[in-house]
């Protein structure tokens, strides 16, 4: 991926009333990167999104494009293009007529968009559907035609507002490896807006945490699952289980009163620290050989895997396996070391605590 920063928000904020919706938040894009930003409703995602397209002003802050200030450039003297949820087709056009929209406008010739809307109908695999109309065509085909229309004003960065958020399972999953190879083919950048955790770990090269006009993480799909920042990052992506614990030492960590071995070092000694322990990273063995010993006390199959529930050292432990164990079995926890992940307790927390003694 290259290195060079397409993208620099430097230190924005909005507000809408009184409600801060961002606050202070800095984040650069780099050139043919696929960068997602991921949170909650209300999370300043789409705000982020909308400033960067020019449809939204910041209070403050400056949006620097190839090392150019745009914080006052209107989105169509941007060189961005925006594929919206709801798709936005004109329904009175032709396929060809809505892809065609923003070259007439730039006064490109006959023969330039007709080559154009030929290649943006190839690439997005809806060959010959030219003289269709927009209500003929399934979800999945008009968000295909919405991003063809995008990508035909060769733009440096597209943006992308939830594209997938109408589509049913299958036709995600489908567009979602659509995006993907477009990515890759065009080499362009991608920026992506959604509050789904498969769609950003399925496509990203880098994901953006937010919430509350705050980015909580920054880093690779791999980094953001198995190596959260904080709980708020560890509970939103994936399911975990959370637990308050004492690291006693480097490589110790005493979790509901048992000493389980991890791997993380530089926390002190007898420091209260956030444990977190995936789902599918813990082993039900023979009670004798666990490190905590419990009972199954939910059952559900998922298909690949069951999910149970074991309530162990007074906590309900989700767990993700392969192997079966009855509601009502007697089972030992035994997790690795390297799937123990340690992160220290919030600030605000520690504070509340502090007071509370006082």
């Amino acid at each position: 991926m290259n290195e060079n920063k397409l993208i620099d928000l430097q230190h924005v904020t909005k507000k809408f009333g009184d409600t801060l919706v961002l606050d202070d938040l800095s984040l650069y894009i780099r050139e043919n990167e696929f960068l997602t930003l991921l949170g909650p409703s209300g999370c300043g995602k789409t705000t982020t999104l909308r400033i960067l397209g020019g449809f939204e002003q910041p209070d403050s802050g400056r949006v620097i494009f190839d090392g150019q200030d745009i914080t006052n450039l209107p989105p169509h003297k941007r060189q961005l293009n925006t594929v919206f949820q709801k798709y936005a087709l004109f329904p009175h056009m032709n396929i060809a007529e809505n892809i065609a929209f923003g070259l007439r406008i730039r006064k490109k010739s006959k023969q330039y968009i007709q080559d154009k809307i030929k290649y943006a109908l190839k690439l997005v695999n809806l060959d010959g559907y030219e003289n269709r109309m927009p209500d003929s065509l399934s979800g999945g085909q008009q968000q295909r035609i919405a991003i063809a229309r995008a990508i035909v004003n060769e733009p440096k960065i597209l943006l992308l507002d939830e594209p997938l958020g109408a589509l049913d399972l299958k036709l995600r999953q489908d567009m979602q490896y659509e995006l993907i190879r477009l990515k890759n083919e065009l080499g362009i950048t991608f920026v992506y807006v959604t509050h789904d955790q498969e769609e950003a770990l399925t496509m990203s090269d880098t994901i953006v945490v937010m919430n509350q006009g705050y980015i909580q993480q920054i880093g690779t799909p791999e980094k953001i699952y198995n190596e959260p920042e904080n709980a708020f990052v560890a509970d939103f992506i994936g399911e975990s289980n959370i637990i308050r614990s004492v690291f006693l030492e480097d490589r110790l960590v005493e979790i509901l009163g048992a000493k389980f071995p991890c791997v993380d070092t530089g926390f002190g000694k007898n420091h209260e620290v956030d444990v977190v322990i995936r789902p599918e990273d813990i082993d039900l063995v023979a009670p004798e050989q666990g490190t905590l010993c419990g009972v199954v006390t939910s059952l559900i199959f998922k298909g690949v895997h069951y999910e149970m529930e074991v309530q162990a050292g007074g906590f309900e432990w989700l767990v993700h396996s392969t192997d079966l164990c009855a509601v009502g079995t007697q089972v030992g926890i035994h997790v690795d070391p390297f799937d123990i992940q340690i992160m220290n307790v919030p600030e605000s927390e520690d504070e509340e605590a502090v007071n509370l003694e006082e």
